[in-house]
């Protein structure tokens, strides 16, 4: 979708049973047959003439489909930063930002200054773009800006607009990509990873991953779980509930956001002018919601509807400061009174490093629906199913219900040869942080990441705010996190802390996680 200016844009088989004989070892592993690829030399160069000669950066070939590595291959782009104490290394962390769809190349060079030494001392810092995604042979659709906007809201009279709109997306998607698209999946990505592994001579990774990372992080470990040195999952999705459920999840983490929000602006009448009970704020939101639904409110050169509002406010109200701003800002245009010049509701973002971008207009968003859709066969086929969906979610859920549950393009996408979701139950040792207040990882997000990873710690942070905790703010999860990572020592028992306001104040550092274009939802950077 294109993005809202009063909104603080945040920016989810047979082939199975050959996972075990094709899974990438080492290169001396005798009859290997992906020892072509567990042989690699990566010719290590400047990434950009602007960028240090110590961020070096790569491409290395693996197979498309991983049943037939004599097949077709791709690229896939990584990088690095180097420890430089050879004394202290340890080994390699690799990095993702989530997503699907969000490059990683970048992440070496962002994070080397924001995370702690102790833990830079420790790694090579390594990113990648995964396969599909930026310099990794980028897919695309050919989509159309209109056709990349996907927050719809469920209406009777636009249902078979709606419908049209997701089978069209799928089959430019099917006719761009062809065979390519089932193979764009975490599964696969998380088979790069391992490749990646081997071709930098490790027996072992570490891990630290944001958002769709946590997924790819859990996946690997799933299939990997020998090769899974220290993970750190930050802002976590829920295995059990890919890819729709995580969608939807945004609609039942509103609610009580929206609550929390209301009663937070009530006791800050006198500043925001909303309201002086919770009732009273949420009623001036529904007022306005409304109002825009008779008439649509112009605010910064644009006509909002209700739904506009509804869809575009939701992930504004998990940060409540950011949410009252937005909510009067929104007010007083409805009333009529002109926003002063260059005001905004939302900070300011450093953007992504050129070589970062994607390579393709509609890369981001053809990437999300490429792993959104052929990573589960779960999807309902039958539009009718959507609209009793959203009809549902919108009595239960007002503010986002319909939003989540109607008609995606997965509905159409082609499921032959693609693999089932990966059911993530294991011990692996892991740290998981979390939010309390995450738009798009919720907590009982989080909590679910914790359920499938037995073997994992978990830290939450009472009233924290926003998506992505380590290396992104200044957060009591900060110190957990880096012993875990300088030490291996997991916290004896889940830990729950609260940053304190002074520290809270310093905000978000750098490197906001990567939103795909047209999607504000699961990798966003608040």
């Amino acid at each position: 979708m294109r993005t809202r200016p009063f909104v603080h844009v945040l920016a989810a088989s047979t082939l199975a049973a050959l996972v075990p004989a094709l899974a990438p070892a080492t290169a001396s592993a005798a009859g290997n047959p992906l020892e072509p690829y567990l042989g690699q030399k990566p010719a290590w160069h400047r990434c950009a003439g602007d960028t240090p000669a110590s961020y070096q950066c790569s491409t290395i070939k693996v197979p498309l489909d991983y049943s037939r590595p004599d097949g077709k291959k791709t690229d896939v782009a990584i990088s690095r930063m180097k420890t430089s104490t050879a004394a202290e290394r340890r080994g390699v962390l690799l990095l993702n930002p989530g997503g699907p769809g969000g490059p990683g190349i970048g992440m070496p060079l962002s994070l080397a200054t924001e995370l702690p030494k102790s833990v830079t001392e420790k790694y090579d810092l390594i990113g990648f773009d995964p396969r599909g995604v930026g310099r990794s042979s980028p897919v695309t659709c050919g989509l159309t800006g209109t056709e990349e906007s996907w927050e719809r809201p469920y209406r009777d009279e636009t249902l078979a607009r709606d419908v049209k709109w997701a089978r069209t997306v799928a089959e430019k998607c099917d006719k761009e990509q062809g065979d390519t698209l089932r193979h764009i999946t975490t599964r696969n990505t998380a088979r790069d990873m391992d490749v990646i592994r081997a071709v930098l001579g490790e027996k072992k990774i570490s891990y630290l991953g944001y958002s769709y990372g946590t997924y790819l992080g859990a996946v690997y470990t799933q299939m990997f779980p020998r090769r899974a040195d220290r993970f750190v999952l930050d802002s976590s999705v829920d295995p059990a509930r890919i890819w729709r459920g995580m969608i939807q999840i945004w609609a039942e983490g509103a609610e009580p956001a929206f609550t929390r929000w209301s009663e937070w602006t009530a006791q800050r009448h006198s500043t925001y002018k909303l309201g002086k009970t919770p009732e009273a704020v949420r009623k001036t939101f529904w007022d306005l919601v409304a109002q825009a639904d008779r008439e649509p409110i112009e605010l910064d050169g644009q006509k909002l509807t209700g739904d506009d509002i509804r869809g575009g406010s939701r992930a504004s109200f998990f940060t409540v400061r950011e949410g009252a701003e937005a909510i009067a800002k929104l007010k007083k245009a409805a009333d009529g009174a002109p926003a002063r010049t260059g005001e905004s509701t939302a900070p300011s973002r450093p953007a992504q490093p050129a070589f970062g971008r994607a390579a393709t207009p509609d890369n981001g968003t053809a990437a999300f629906w490429s792993v959104v859709c052929a990573d589960t066969r779960d999807w309902p086929r039958d539009p009718e199913r959507y609209r009793r969906d959203a009809l549902r979610a919108k009595a239960k859920y007002p503010l986002y219900g319909d939003f989540g549950s109607t008609i995606k393009p997965c509905a159409f996408w082609k499921k032959d040869g693609s693999e089932p979701a990966t059911k993530v139950d294991n011990k692996v040792g892991a740290l998981i942080l979390q939010n309390e207040w995450d738009s798009q990882t919720p907590l009982a997000s989080g909590r679910g990441m914790h359920r499938a990873m037995k073997g994992s710690r978990m830290v939450t942070v009472a009233g924290g705010e926003g998506h992505g905790i380590y290396g992104y703010t200044t957060s009591c999860a900060d110190k957990p996190a880096t012993s875990y990572l300088s030490t291996g020592r997991l916290p004896a028992k889940d830990l729950t802390c609260r940053t304190p306001a002074a520290r809270r104040e310093q905000g978000v550092k750098k490197l906001p996680i990567p939103t795909p274009p047209g999607l504000p939802g699961m990798a966003d950077g608040s």
